[in-house]
C-alpha cells in the first residue's frame, strides 16, 4: 500500500506540468542570474591582497562553485515546497476522502506523501546538479569524484530537512491559494536566511543565533565546503 501511494503521489507531480514547471521555476532564475556570479567575483577579487592575483579560471571556479552551492541551497527546499503542493491538492479536490475509506493507516498516508515529496525533491535537484557540473565544467573545474559523491549526500540531507518543514508547515492548509503564497514567501526569504545568497556574518548578532538552530545553514556551508574545497 505504502509503494502504491508513493508511487501515485510521484506520478501526480510529474504528470502536472504546472506544478512541474513551477518548482523548476526557482533553480532555473537562480542558474541564470548571472548578477550573482559578478557579486561573488568582485568579493574574491577584492578579498585578494594588494601585487597578488590568480588566473581567471581559478577564479571562475571559486565563482561558479559559489553559485552552484548557493543554488543547490536554495532549490532543494523551495522545490520541496511545490512538490507538497499534492497533499494540499489532494484536500481541495477531495481526493483524500477517497483515500481515507481505503483499508489504509494514516500513518501510512503521511509516510507516504513525505517519501513522495523526498522522491520527487531528489530527483529534480539531482537533474539541477548535473547543469550546474555542466556549467563548472566550462567555468572552470576543480572537483573530484570524492567532492561530487559528497554534494549528492548534501542534497540528500538538505533535501530530506526541506520535506520535513513543508509537509509540517503545509499540513494545516487546505487551500492551494494559501500553499502558494507560503511558497513564494519561502522563495523569497529562505536563500537569505540561509547564508546562501550572503554571509551569515552580515545580519546582526540575534539574527545570526536564530539562524545557526536552522539545519538549512548547515546544510548551505556543506554545500559551499564541498564544491570550493578544490578551488581553494
Amino acid at each position: 500500500m505504502l509503494k502504491s501511494l508513493i508511487k501515485r503521489n510521484v506520478k501526480l507531480f510529474f504528470k502536472d506540468k504546472g506544478s512541474f514547471l513551477t518548482a523548476m521555476i526557482t533553480p532555473l532564475i537562480l542558474l541564470y542570474a548571472t548578477f550573482l556570479g559578478n557579486i561573488y567575483r568582485d568579493s574574491f577579487a577584492s578579498a585578494l591582497p594588494a601585487g597578488f592575483s590568480v588566473s581567471d579560471a581559478l577564479l571562475d571556479g571559486t565563482v561558479g562553485g559559489q553559485l552552484i552551492a548557493s543554488l543547490l541551497a536554495v532549490s532543494c527546499v523551495t522545490v520541496s515546497f511545490c512538490v507538497n503542493l499534492i497533499m494540499i491538492q489532494d484536500k481541495t479536490t477531495g481526493a483524500i476522502r477517497d483515500l481515507m475509506m481505503a483499508p489504509v493507516k494514516k500513518t501510512t498516508m503521511a509516510l507516504a506523501y513525505y517519501l513522495a515529496t523526498l522522491a520527487s525533491s531528489l530527483i529534480i535537484s539531482v537533474v539541477t546538479f548535473g547543469v550546474g557540473l555542466i556549467y563548472l565544467a566550462f567555468a572552470g573545474w576543480y572537483l573530484t569524484v570524492g567532492d561530487i559523491l559528497l554534494v549528492l549526500l548534501d542534497i540528500f540531507l538538505l533535501c530530506m530537512f526541506a520535506t520535513a518543514l513543508s509537509s509540517i508547515i503545509c499540513a494545516p492548509l487546505s487551500t492551494q491559494g494559501a500553499a502558494s503564497a507560503v511558497g513564494t514567501l519561502v522563495s523569497a526569504c529562505y536563500g537569505f536566511l540561509c547564508g546562501a545568497y550572503m554571509p551569515i556574518s552580515s545580519f546582526g548578532e540575534g539574527l545570526q543565533k536564530v539562524l545557526s538552530c536552522l539545519p538549512g545553514t548547515y546544510g548551505t556551508a556543506l554545500l559551499k565546503n564541498h564544491l570550493m574545497q578544490g578551488s581553494f
